[in-house]
């Protein structure tokens, strides 16, 4: 006997079904909670499925929402359904695909897909079948549903779909797709290609067998008059440059011709598939011979592609030009993320890449313009100066073209292709800045925002030229429009300016006063999304001038607001992020000058890492809204942020680094040690990666503090030296080195646990410079404090270490390392012997060593010609690149 609903039950469940289409929140939170409860009776799921594939009088709305709901069920609670309901809903799911609305098939098919992803492939083995079985039927509501259907399974379950366990369904699905390329429905055809492009990335094999007739399908549907098949066909071609380019290369010119029209086509969906053909084509070895009798044609589309349309002018609100009383929604404000703290030894920490083209970001994430000029980018790194005689003559005309839209798009193309172009537009800059200059004061806030940007790209140039022709005015500008009464453009001149700090560094020194003063104005001034700008702006000038900014005058300038947003910060607020980080590069700056703040900054910091760690272990943190979070998971509870603890920790280490010995205090009185041994554990590795840099900063500030602690901290450091999470690898290594410096002989014991971990590292292919470096200057520091442990390795190491320390500038660090490799070849000659001119060259990288550490060099490179004598060492010198040769002769008279 088939289920039947209660009829009052059914009732009562389609009351709640239209009850939830109010507008109103409350009755949605009420209708919400009941039918979360009606989760406890069995057959509720039942009654679901009857609403959306039975009662066919009632409206589409509310049959597609009892369908949602289900799925939503099914998602969460499907392994404990009961196997009558399963069968009920499955079998309802098969034999309602064909529904005449488009809409219920559609949400039947997101059921099929739903529960075929819940590891229910193997447990229907009738689903595949059906389904393709469907395709046939002369019902055209049937053959759509059950194609959309497996549309989505085989988006949600592609690799399941090409395994044994199934028995390879792929083989016969894939030819069965192929035939239906030529159906005489749009819809179908738009079907067939969608599936089977699902697996041209992962290059299934019975795909792969078809490869031939599946191109030439594509050819015949080119000029397909529906824009949905023609995306399709646009998006197959694109992957397909990626994984058989051998099999488009005899009809690529056909493919450029065909893309060249589609990337102008009028459904702009079809455009943007079609624009990212240029993207991927530039990453092809092949694309400068394809393109290069193409170019007259590509460059004029792809530029006249990077105008705002109206919608989008409308969409961005182009014509409010003052808009900065207006507060932020808060779902416009994106999440940010915290970059943890990377020890480089090169002294270069990686600025964020600003060139990002994100200048309208309130538009969808990636649309036609954003496209364009995104290829126009990458053609220009393939190119080079190639481009530019195609190029300059548009720029031409639309940089001075009446029209503002025209002219903005000009401008974002000269900034698109800055990077790649920069050799060719040199000559052409001392005319084209000041013109961008000027544009700052365009009347159109669109106009101002880019130019912004297409600045920010050319400040390696600006900052090299004298500051009075184009720094100067580029700044006094700039900075006007930090404070510019349109938020869009306050966002750009705050991102274009931190990026000119990054280029001038300590060329700003002069105008620290006129910038502080914008900087510290436009506190004030802006809207909470700005606000999160401006403190990396703050923090990027710290970076760039370092302890200049340590004046009494500056000090009082910016501590007073950037102290009073602290304050008004919630310990959850997760504003705080951007303020720490902003923080930690002052206090790092300003050195001594943050000794007043610094007590309380430090105090909550602890506090942040020490909440977090106790929310860790009870695992519970009620959400702030704790009814809904009650409601929707009632056993659920959501685990602390630990971005909150990175944030703080790296803060500490900013604190530990400025203000040195004089943290001592601050530490003697915490228990943040205590702290850093359990933060050293943490399953996350940013948070390792985060303590083992302030444990090294801690190390060089207070080691009384951290010496105690050794013996427990040893042990963790020597279990993280895995290149796998490189960054904690890098940090935990340098830890140790730092650590070696302070114990002296007492590292001893501590040598074993870490050594051969390091010696691996550096003889690892493919370990990246940082890490290189790191673990060269470690070994080289416990070499320094125990060569007769470390020495014995020597030959193990002696090449790696030389060749990545020869890179790296005279410093402290290179200094100790290098009296380590001295100590090591003094107690062990022979491991370095075989390598020699490695460590020769390595010597010759030093510009200024102190006196005693050349005297060393010295001794060894005597050392080792007498042993061998005038005549070997004549031969053996004679392989020396000249420079080498000089250097050495003229330095240590060998």
């Amino acid at each position: 006997m088939e289920w039947q609903p209660d009829p009052a039950g059914l009732q009562q469940i389609l009351q709640l079904l239209k009850e939830s289409q109010s507008p109103d929140t409350e009755t949605q939170r009420a209708v919400q909670q009941k039918l979360e409860s009606l989760n406890q009776y069995p057959d509720f799921n039942n009654y679901l499925i009857y609403v959306l594939t039975k009662l066919k009088t009632e409206d589409e709305p509310t049959r597609s929402l009892s369908g949602l709901i289900l799925k939503n069920n099914v998602k969460a609670h499907y392994t404990n359904f009961p196997a009558q309901v399963t069968d009920f809903v499955k079998k309802e799911c098969l034999a309602n695909i064909g529904d005449p609305s488009p809409l219920i098939r559609a949400t039947i098919g997101i059921l099929i897909t739903t529960i075929a992803s819940k590891g229910e492939l193997q447990n229907w083995p009738e689903l595949l079948p059906h389904l393709c079985s469907l395709l046939d039927s002369n019902d055209y509501n049937t053959c759509e549903g059950a194609f959309g259907a497996l549309q989505k399974v085989c988006e949600d379950s592609a690799e399941l779909l090409d395994c044994d366990a199934l028995n390879r369904p792929l083989n016969t699905m894939i030819p069965k797709f192929l035939q239906y390329f030529k159906h005489t429905s749009a819809k179908i055809r738009s079907h067939a290609i969608a599936c089977v492009n699902q697996f041209i990335i992962s290059r299934t094999q019975a795909l792969m067998v078809h490869i031939d007739v599946f191109i030439e399908n594509l050819f015949a549907l080119a000029n397909d008059e529906d824009p949905e098949v023609r995306k399709n066909v646009c998006r197959a071609l694109v992957m397909l440059q990626e994984v058989r380019m051998d099999r488009l290369i005899p009809h690529m010119h056909n493919i450029v011709e065909y893309m060249l029209l589609r990337t102008q086509d009028g459904d702009e969906t079809v455009a943007l598939e079609a624009c990212e053909f240029w993207l991927t084509l530039a990453e092809q070895p092949i694309c400068k011979e394809v393109l290069s009798g193409y170019l007259d044609r590509v460059i004029p589309v792809l530029v006249n592609n990077t105008r705002y349309s109206e919608i989008d002018i409308i969409l961005l609100k182009g014509d409010v030009e003052e808009d900065e009383q207006v507060p932020d929604r808060e779902e416009d404000i994106r999440p940010r993320f915290h970059k943890a703290k990377t020890h480089t030894p090169s002294e270069e920490q990686d600025g964020q890449d600003s060139s990002d083209l994100d200048d309208d970001d309130a538009l969808s994430d990636w649309n036609l313009r954003k496209c364009s000029a995104a290829a126009l980018d990458v053609l220009a790194n393939v190119f080079r100066d190639d481009l530019l005689p195609n190029l300059l003559p548009i720029l031409k005309e639309t940089l001075f073209h009446p029209d503002w839209e025209a002219k903005e798009s000009g401008i974002l193309v000269l900034g698109a292709i800055a990077e790649g172009c920069m050799n060719g537009m040199v000559q052409h800059l001392p005319d084209l800045v000041p013109f961008l200059i000027k544009s700052l004061s365009e009347k159109k806030a669109l106009v101002r925002s880019i130019t912004c940007w297409t600045l920010s790209r050319y400040a390696h140039w600006i900052v090299q030229q004298q500051h009075e022709l184009y720094l100067k005015p580029l700044m006094t500008e700039l900075l006007k429009r930090v404070l510019d009464t349109n938020k869009r453009v306050q966002e750009a001149a705050c991102s274009a300016f931190a990026t000119l700090e990054e280029e001038a560094c300590t060329e700003l020194v002069p105008y620290l006063g006129y910038i502080l003063e914008t900087l510290v104005y436009a506190f004030n001034k802006y809207q909470h999304k700005n606000l999160l700008i401006l403190y990396d702006a703050i923090g990027t000038l710290a970076d760039s001038v370092g302890n200049h900014l340590n004046k009494a005058e500056y000090i009082n300038m910016l501590m007073p607001p950037l102290i009073a947003k602290w304050n008004s910060l919630r310990d959850e607020d997760k504003d705080l992020f951007p303020l720490l980080e902003c923080l930690s590069s002052v206090a790092t700056a300003l050195q001594s000058g943050f000794l007043p703040y610094s007590e309380p900054v430090y105090q909550r910091c602890v506090n942040l890492v020490q909440q977090n760690l106790q929310q860790s272990m009870v695992g519970i943190q009620p959400s702030p809204d704790s009814k809904m979070a009650s409601l929707s998971q009632p056993d659920q509870f959501e685990p602390p942020d630990k971005d909150f603890m990175i944030v703080a920790l790296d803060l500490l280490s900013g604190l530990a680094e400025g203000l040195n010995e004089q943290i001592e205090p601050l530490v003697s009185s915490s228990n943040i040690l205590s702290l850093l041994f359990q933060c050293m554990q943490d399953k996350m590795p940013e948070v390792r990666q985060s303590s083992f840099a302030l444990l090294g900063d801690l190390t060089k500030a207070c080691f009384q503090h951290v010496k105690p602690c050794i013996a427990d901290f040893m042990p963790i450091l020597g279990a993280n030296l895995n290149p796998e999470f490189i960054s904690v690898c890098n940090n935990a290594t340098w830890a140790i080195g730092e650590i070696s410096i302070q114990m002296g002989a007492d590292m001893q014991p501590y040598v074993a646990l870490v050594l051969n971990q390091l010696v691996d590292i550096i003889n690892r292919p493919g370990t990246p410079k940082t890490l290189l470096e790191n673990t060269a200057i470690t070994i080289g520091r416990l070499g320094y404090v125990c060569p007769q442990e470390v020495a014995p390795m020597l030959q193990q190491f002696i090449r790696p270490w030389c060749t990545s320390l020869r890179n790296i500038r005279d410093n402290e660090e290179k200094d100790s390392a290098f009296r380590g490799i001295c100590s090591m070849i003094h107690v062990n000659p022979g491991g370095v012997v075989q390598d020699f001119i490695f460590f020769c060259d390595a010597v010759a990288s030093w510009v200024n060593p102190k006196e005693d550490l050349k005297e060393m060099f010295f001794r060894i490179l005597q050392g080792f010609k007498t042993q061998v004598g005038e005549e070997n060492w004549r031969r053996f010198s004679d392989q020396f690149p000249l420079p080498l040769k000089e250097r050495l002769s003229t330095q240590y008279g060998v």
